[in-house]
């Protein structure tokens, strides 16, 4: 047992980065999975595995859709498992217990530093370790000042159990999870300020990423320190979606029936909710015109930001691709964010990503398309939403058919994960294959030790690490 262990232990320790995260995350939707199997966090008699493995995928990808109503169907130990999972996912699997090993040795291993980069995509200047311990501290302060907040509104509103209901929609709205111990998510609070905003304020900070958070401390602390170029470009992109999609949502035919503090507020937190990829509703999504949809399915696709606890394409990226087109229309050769000058290889990062994550949409959508006979709409923001981790839904995520679950799995999967990170992983196997077929003949190796090529792409890389853009 002791050298299976060890084994295995060398195993992950030579994954790659991108390996380890999806073997990593693939190890805690196990661990949930068989923790929810479990009858003791059961209400009802019996949970099907295909529920269970669902929720599980869903509550680690903080995805937030659901075959089942959780709070009919879970207890208050399966919704702490729920609580306890999206907490782990939302900080990033390798966070704590690299906090953990940090507390008690005083310093992380080389592979779990890099695993961590890839997790928190920080950029060069950053220093992983002390990053670390700022993401601890932000989550934890801004979860706790969250949850003081929602108990007094949820005492108010004479919400049952309102320190409980706090303390899991703050990590909820931090972790952009979606996931709510309310069964019609927060639709009953529609005209609660206090709720809305407060949710819409935790999702946002979670959104936005740590990257900019720390970088606004370091910022404050140091008057001479400007803000990053990255900071500026999440907090314009960010912001200007937000104030976009509310003024759209804000002139559905549906919203307009409402009056209009109530119309206001629900268009904004709505237009939040599928940015930042938190999943909760204040207004059945399902009573949305087809018009709107399409806006809710551009904004989940847009996403957060890197570094952050949301998903989507990531505002860094889709903002890059603006840049380029006005850049283009303009005549202009270069492409600038803010008077800086792009590097070129961020731009095809920035396009790659896009067109990656549009093909895995398109597949997503065709194959719940022939599994299940739902409308386009319907399918379309089902597959955005759980390609997002967004978790907002117009009511087929419990209807779905075997193989409708399977797919809606994947897209969670793929979309914790990241397309372009299985993408890379892909390309790094397929490396490692050939190059192992290409060194061994026969079972002898061949002694070929090439040349280090020259880097042609000094000026582009010394740029990249001038203007310290992540995408």
């Amino acid at each position: 047992m002791k050298k299976s262990y060890k084994r295995l232990r060398l195993w992950f320790r030579g994954l790659r980065p991108t390996h380890a995260l999806m073997v990593g995350y693939a190890f805690y939707v196990v661990i949930v999975f068989l923790l929810l199997s479990l009858p003791i966090c059961w209400k009802v008699h019996w949970v099907s595995p295909m529920d269970n493995l669902f929720t599980a995928v869903s509550v680690i990808s903080t995805a937030g859709l659901v075959t089942v109503d959780t709070t009919k169907t879970y207890n208050i130990l399966g919704q702490l498992v729920f609580l306890l999972g999206i907490q782990v996912s939302g900080l990033g699997y390798m966070t704590i217990g690299s906090y953990a090993i940090l507390a008690s040795k005083g310093h992380l291993s080389k592979k779990r530093i890099n695993i961590g980069k890839a997790v928190l995509a920080m950029p060069e200047s950053f220093e992983p370790v002390r990053f670390l311990r700022h993401i601890i501290v932000f989550t934890f302060t801004i979860e706790l000042f969250g949850a003081m907040i929602l108990w007094q509104a949820f005492t108010e509103a004479g919400v049952p159990h309102p320190l409980w209901a706090a303390i899991f929609h703050s990590v909820a709205s931090f972790c952009t999870a979606g996931f709510s111990t309310f069964p019609n998510s927060l639709e009953t609070f529609s005209d609660n300020a206090k709720i809305s905003l407060t949710i819409s304020v935790l999702s946002l900070l979670g959104a936005i990423g740590f990257i900019v958070l720390d970088d606004l401390i370091r910022s404050v602390q140091s008057k001479h320190v400007k803000a990053t170029l990255t900071t500026r470009i999440i907090l314009v992109a960010t912001f200007g979606a937000v104030a976009a999609g509310t003024v759209l949502l804000f002139f559905d035919a549906t919203l307009s029936t409402l009056p209009l503090k109530e119309r206001s507020l629900a268009a904004f937190f709505q237009t939040v909710s599928a940015l930042t990829t938190s999943g909760f509703n204040t207004f059945p999504i399902s009573k949305l015109t087809a018009a709107t949809v399409m806006v809710v399915i551009i904004l989940m696709i847009l996403g957060a930001s890197p570094s952050g606890t949301g998903g989507g394409l990531k505002s860094t990226t889709w903002s890059a691709a603006i840049a380029t087109i006005m850049s283009f229309l303009r005549g202009h050769d270069e492409i600038t964010f803010f008077k800086y000058k792009v590097p070129h290889g961020r731009i095809t990062a920035a396009f790659a990503s896009i067109a990656l994550y549009l093909i895995a949409f398109s597949i997503g959508t065709y194959c719940l398309l022939l599994s299940d006979c739902h409308p386009f709409e319907d399918t379309a923001l089902e597959v955005a939403s759980a390609l997002g981790t967004v978790g907002l839904s117009r009511g087929i995520t419990a209807d779905l058919s075997f193989w409708g679950k399977i797919v809606i799995i994947v897209m969670m999967y793929v979309g914790r994960l990241g397309v372009v990170s299985l993408a890379l992983g892909a390309v790094a196997l397929y490396k490692d294959v050939a190059h192992e077929n290409s060194t061994h003949e026969n079972g002898i190796q061949k002694n070929s030790n090439p040349k280090p090529e020259k880097n042609e792409n000094k000026t582009i890389e010394e740029e990249e690490k001038k203007d310290d853009i992540v995408l």
